[in-house]
């Protein structure tokens, strides 16, 4: 076997076990992407408690500017109709106005969820029962809107770090003790 045929196979075979490597590893980096350290540089983390389930996640859902499809996956799984279980598809802009939020307010505590998606049904019978405080056209249920809390922050601050964010909507819910933040249009109620 010539010299040029001996580095061409030895070449061939290195590549070879790369790839064999990186389609048996990929499926494991992935999932444990989403428990590296908010600590890397330009990772994005959030952490929540369900006030209806009680189940909490903490997790890196970006780095370096791409989402963690893994994360992304267990966050749709997190903010589920928690009246039904369906598993809508939460918008990562959302998540990225959390994060935001997060980093306006200084604070590392995790978001008390109230309300993340809502499918259709859950969304037209609590418009029905509740009266005007929920819309027909509600952006939860487009996984576009979240009600939330941060228990050792007023609640009139976070609204007001939400509406000096000017990423979308913001409602305010003094007496429920949430704020609706939303990746739609800017305005505030």
């Amino acid at each position: 076997m010539s010299k040029h045929h001996k580095h061409a196979r030895r070449t061939f075979l290195h590549r070879s076990a790369q790839l064999m490597m990186g389609g048996i590893l990929l499926p494991f980096a992935q999932k444990t992407l989403a428990s590296l350290p908010a600590s890397l540089p330009n990772a994005r983390s959030l952490a929540f408690k369900h006030t209806h389930t009680g189940e909490q996640i903490d997790l890196t859902y970006a780095i370096d500017g791409s989402y963690v499809p893994d994360a992304l996956t267990s966050l749709n799984r997190f903010l589920r109709d928690h009246y039904t279980g369906e598993i809508g598809r939460i918008d990562p802009q959302l998540l990225d106005l959390l994060h935001h939020l997060k980093l306006t307010l200084g604070c590392s505590d995790p978001f008390h969820v109230i309300s993340g998606y809502r499918c259709p049904a859950t969304n037209q019978n609590l418009k029905n029962t509740r009266g005007g405080g929920v819309a027909k056209h509600s952006l939860h249920m487009d996984g576009k809107a979240i009600d939330i809390r941060l228990p050792e922050i007023p609640l009139a601050e976070v609204r007001d770090a939400a509406l000096s964010l000017r990423l979308g909507g913001v409602g305010y819910y003094p007496h429920e003790q949430f704020v609706h933040v939303d990746t739609g249009r800017i305005r505030h109620w």
